[in-house]
């Protein structure tokens, strides 16, 4: 575990976070931790927590909900969440609502045709959080307003981790 550096996210970072959260909705989370590696991967940690890690002579590998990664692209720092970040943010817009079937398909690495989709609300962002009828957090898809046929393209989804060769 050379190499690696345990943290709690500055200022910088923390608005970047935010800043991504803001695309979607209110960030209801405020304490976020850093491993730093080759990127720098951004945990969710509560206070108890945090306060135990800082204690601990060997420091762990991971803590908390791991909820996304800030690397530089273009010469710009950017925070990529995954679909546990939005757990922690209050959903207020940029997200879709698909019907079952487009949902279960969304969820098989499918992209989604418009008649899959109930509802929708998008501004600011091409990319979508993509929920099923009950609020369930299914993925992050692309929407693509010209095309009928792969309105929201897949860019991740919930059963990636199933699918992943070993």
């Amino acid at each position: 575990m050379d190499g690696l550096r345990y943290r709690r996210a500055s200022a910088w970072e923390y608005e970047l976070i935010l800043r991504e959260a803001e695309k979607y909705g209110e960030l209801r989370h405020h304490t976020f931790a850093v491993v730093e590696g080759r990127f720098r991967d951004i945990y969710a940690v509560n206070g108890r927590v945090w306060r135990e890690i800082e204690g601990l002579k060997l420091k762990p590998y991971t803590y908390g909900t791991f909820v996304g990664t800030i690397k530089v692209d273009n010469l710009v720092e950017k925070f990529y969440p995954n679909v546990e970040f939005f757990y922690f943010v209050e959903i207020e817009r940029n997200y879709a609502v698909l019907t079952p079937k487009a949902g279960f398909l969304f969820t098989t690495g499918k992209d989604v045709p418009r008649s899959g989709v109930r509802s929708y609300n998008w501004r600011g962002t091409k990319k979508l959080l993509i929920l099923n009828e009950n609020g369930v957090i299914l993925g992050i898809g692309r929407i693509n307003p010209e095309s009928g046929k792969k309105f929201i393209l897949n860019v991740t989804d919930i059963g990636e981790f199933l699918r992943r060769r070993r």
